[in-house]
């Protein structure tokens, strides 16, 4: 097993990765006393596929728990889900010394998340990610939040797990477009931070779409070091966590603009492309380099155009209604090179449109 330290202070916390690591929560959850009680939050299609294993883990741990459903998709990151969590909660009686559980991907630990901090003015949760996406990006780091109609994930907070659980052997019933939608986060880390992880991607792309467990093991614990180092120095996005924006910029007015049927990896693919095409255009980054990142993105299948019936209009205006907005300026997380970005609000609007189409 591989386990990564977030090194918070007293907020720290590990991060196991291990594949079958789904039957062995409940051991782990015993011996650490995290709480005198669980409960389990999923949509209905996780709850289906997992719920069973993970309740089973907990009782022969000695540990009972419920479990609490909600509808699938990004459509139930909203209020109305956490105000109807809440008060199943409530009716439960669940109180201050209970642990909720999130299992599922990032749309179930965005809610479980934001819920937990919320809920009788904070709760301890779990993450317990079954996507790629989150176990390499949203199921570390704290953040937490839900959507409302100006924009994506405009209410929420910083709160973090006491645990992250990444059982490898889940991506095996991933579908395919999901297990994409998570390479977009991957490919990410090369860009930003480490060149030497780029070219692991480049030469390993066989190896991980058909999901081989040595290679997975390694890539997902390099994308979880690598965020672990970011959050440890920079918890609350005050400056050096920001550059794990890059290609959210676009990315998330794309995402919005689509009314969210386009998956959230696949938007942040575009972002980066775009992203790149900027930073080549203000001579940032070099052509070439430019060009290995939209080869990369390219082939991992995922796609590295805005599509052409989306409204430009539309997304242009979200993205001034997005939280990388300041002051009316939109921050950009540009390459400089393969392993290195830098953070910029000075992007013409001219070369934002030229990008857009």
């Amino acid at each position: 097993m591989k386990q990564i330290e977030v090194g918070l202070g007293e907020r720290s916390y590990p991060i196991m990765i291990a594949a079958g690591l789904l039957a062995d929560v409940g051991v782990d959850l015993k011996q650490r006393s995290i709480a005198d009680r669980y409960v389990i939050i999923a949509d209905q299609y996780v709850a289906d596929l997992y719920s069973r294993q993970l309740l089973d883990s907990l009782a022969a741990a000695g540990i009972s728990a419920e479990l609490l459903t909600f509808p699938r998709g990004e459509a139930s990151k909203n209020l109305t889900v956490i105000n109807d969590l809440a008060r199943a909660l409530a009716r439960l009686g669940v109180d201050r010394k209970a642990c909720l559980i999130a299992l599922g991907g990032g749309v179930t630990g965005d809610i479980t998340g934001f819920l937990a901090a919320i809920y009788m003015r904070g709760i301890k949760f779990v993450q317990i990610p079954t996507t790629l996406l989150a176990q390499v990006d949203s199921s570390v780091g704290g953040k937490t939040g839900v959507d409302i109609p100006e924009g994506k994930n405009l209410i929420g907070s910083f709160y973090q797990p006491q645990s992250v659980y990444i059982d490898t052997t889940l991506l095996d019933s991933l579908p395919k477009v999901e297990l994409l939608n998570g390479m977009a986060e991957v490919i990410k880390y090369g860009i930003i931070y480490d060149a030497d992880f780029f070219r692991f991607l480049a030469d390993n792309r066989r190896e991980v779409l058909n999901l081989e467990q040595k290679v997975l093991a390694e890539m997902i614990a390099t994308c979880c070091r690598i965020k672990a180092e970011v959050v440890s120095l920079d918890e609350k996005e005050a400056d050096l966590r920001r550059i794990l924006n890059f290609g959210h910029t676009i990315g998330h007015a794309v995402e919005a603009a689509s009314d969210f049927r386009l998956a959230h990896g696949m938007a942040v693919a575009i972002g980066m492309v775009a992203a790149a095409d900027i930073a080549a255009e203000q001579q940032m980054l070099r052509r070439d380099e430019a060009l290995q990142i939209y080869a990369l993105i390219k082939k991992y299948g995922l796609p590295v155009s805005v599509p052409p019936d989306l409204d430009r209009r539309r997304i242009k205006g979200y993205l001034k209604t997005d939280k990388k907005t300041v002051g009316g300026k939109v921050f950009f997380v540009l390459p400089t090179q393969i392993g290195l970005v830098e953070i910029t609000y000075d992007v013409p609007e001219k070369l934002i449109d030229l990008v857009l189409k």
